[in-house]
């Protein structure tokens, strides 16, 4: 008789976006178009001039174990990237750590930081992964619910009405995803003083920090005061603005004993992410920065069009992005009617309903706390854009 697997098992659940996207490609293998505004991966192709570095990594035999933090030259190099962009001194030595990926870059935070018990204070909407990764560290997360009416945007106000003296940490998303919102310089402040005054940690992804429109300016909350970036952990890496998702290389900056803490854990884990990826990574943030402006300019053409479409169908209430490449829209209208003989209960059933009747693919809202809404990803073809909104329309129009 086999022994069960491990019970911590029992406390997580499966990425919805990956389970709407695993359904996705079993349709696709079928031999049908699917028009997918699900997963956030850039569509564009990794830029030439960084899979050239990649080459001449491999070439020099840069294809070796590197220190667990991370190849130096690139510490080095993301230490330059936040004092050119932010004039954040970052010491390439103690104080920054190079992960296999953003997402493992938040992982190893959260084991770090978190103890059996602790509290960590999640904002809702929030990007799907983030309540399991506290689960899986032992900690307990605390769900704050920021006003619809104010794009959730989170106020000191409602940061307070969560605290207790088990809060350890908050987990930010900015710009977010699913809602492609950018706090301001002064709505972040106010949320960094009442965690320095509380003794809370701040753990702030910021990966998507590159991808901003409506000529929005992004604020890093560790630039705010050295106060704040002492207790600041900044996550940030390649993946979203460089199209470098299957690279996997993501970054943490934070003080000297946090980063000290990661890289013990790391150590015993994956070591470090790919010698050749790191490489290519060096050549990504010390290339003219076109590369990703480029991308940005294409993005921007498609969230208006996306935008424009979704505003003029009767019953989708979408929210304005100023970042990442998502649109996040209330479809609870349609909520209690039903679609070829079955009701409509909430963003799962719409969101398989659609998929399976016009082959049309949304992450439902549910996943990121949020079930009146759906997540639409523009980081595809402005084709298939197109073609995606029409039939996501006939399905509106035909939801009795």
């Amino acid at each position: 008789m086999k022994k069960p697997l491990s019970n911590k098992l029992d406390k997580i659940s499966p990425s919805m976006t990956l389970a709407i996207t695993s359904k996705a490609n079993k349709i696709k293998r079928e031999g049908t178009k699917v028009y997918s505004f699900g997963t956030g991966e850039p569509d564009f192709d990794t830029p030439s001039l960084i899979i050239e570095a990649a080459n001449e990594a491999m070439k020099k035999g840069i294809t070796r174990y590197t220190d667990v933090k991370g190849l130096i030259d690139l510490r080095q190099a993301i230490s330059d990237k936040y004092k050119k962009e932010f004039d954040l001194s970052y010491d390439p030595e103690t104080e920054i750590i190079v992960s296999s990926g953003a997402k493992h870059s938040l992982f190893t935070t959260l084991q770090a930081l978190i103890s059996d018990g602790d509290e960590v204070i999640i904002p809702v909407p929030y990007w799907v992964s983030y309540s399991e990764m506290v689960k899986v560290a032992g900690g307990e997360p605390i769900f704050v619910y920021p006003k619809k009416e104010n794009n959730f945007i989170l106020t000191k106000e409602e940061l307070k009405s969560v605290i207790t003296p088990k809060s350890k940490v908050i987990m930010l998303n900015n710009p977010s995803n699913p809602t492609g919102v950018v706090y301001t310089k002064e709505q972040l402040k106010e949320i960094a003083e009442v965690c320095l005054e509380e003794g809370i940690y701040i753990l702030s992804d910021e990966i998507y920090e590159m991808l901003l429109y409506n000529n929005r300016e992004f604020t890093p909350v560790a630039s705010l005061s050295e106060e704040i970036k002492d207790i600041t952990i900044t996550i940030n890496g390649a993946s979203k603005s460089y199209a470098m998702t299957g690279w996997r290389v993501g970054y943490a900056l934070a003080n000297k004993d946090i980063i000290k803490a990661m890289n013990t854990i790391q150590g015993q884990c994956v070591s470090h992410p790919s010698s050749i990826s790191q490489y290519a990574t060096v050549a990504a943030l010390k290339a003219d920065q076109s590369i990703v402006s480029d991308m940005v300019k294409e993005y921007d053409k498609r969230r208006k069009y996306m935008l424009e479409e979704l505003k003029g169908i009767e019953g989708v209430n979408p929210i304005e992005p100023d970042g990442a490449f998502y649109v996040f829209a209330d479809v609870s209208a349609f909520y209690g009617k039903e679609y070829n003989g079955k009701t409509i209960n909430g963003s799962i059933e719409f969101a398989d309903a659609l998929l399976s009747s016009k082959y049309v693919a949304v992450i439902p809202g549910i996943g990121f706390g949020a079930d009146d809404f759906i997540r639409f990803s523009y980081a595809t073809g402005m084709d298939d854009i197109k073609k995606g909104l029409k039939l996501f329309k006939e399905f509106i129009n035909e939801i009795k």
